[in-house]
């Protein structure tokens, strides 16, 4: 069973940037493949950033490419996300997720119900 944490969100002007952290603890955090969704107010929760458990593959929503970057420190058991260049469009409360894939070094999963293990999440509120 993996626990998940997320930490770093906050209130940033448009086009600053935050770097999201989420801690897991309970499992092999390194066998696991990890993302970041986001909910906004109304809305469904959305895919944002996905990474294979050794990091060779990664993946972003069209919305957040070249703005956003996801990443993992295995020996820390820790995925990040850094955004960049933030707009007012990604408040939302946004959460870590992760799965365990077997025989898979480089599988993505972006869809939530593919995910068995879910943080809390963290409030990213951007201002104009």
């Amino acid at each position: 069973q993996v626990q998940l944490v997320e930490s770093g969100g906050g209130l940033v002007q448009a086009g600053g940037s935050l770097r999201l952290a989420c801690a897991a603890s309970g499992g092999t955090f390194s066998t696991y493949t990890v993302a970041w969704f986001r909910q906004a107010p109304g809305m469904e929760r959305e895919f944002v950033a996905g990474l294979s458990r050794r990091g060779g593959s990664t993946g972003y929503a069209d919305s957040v490419k070249g703005r956003f970057t996801i990443s993992r420190d295995n020996a820390k058991n820790t995925v990040y996300l850094q955004m960049n260049s933030l707009k007012p469009g990604d408040t939302a409360v946004y959460y870590c997720a992760a799965v365990f894939l077997i025989l898979c070094d480089t599988c993505l999963r972006r869809t939530e119900t593919q995910y068995d293990y879910w943080g809390q999440g963290t409030q990213v509120t951007v201002s104009s």
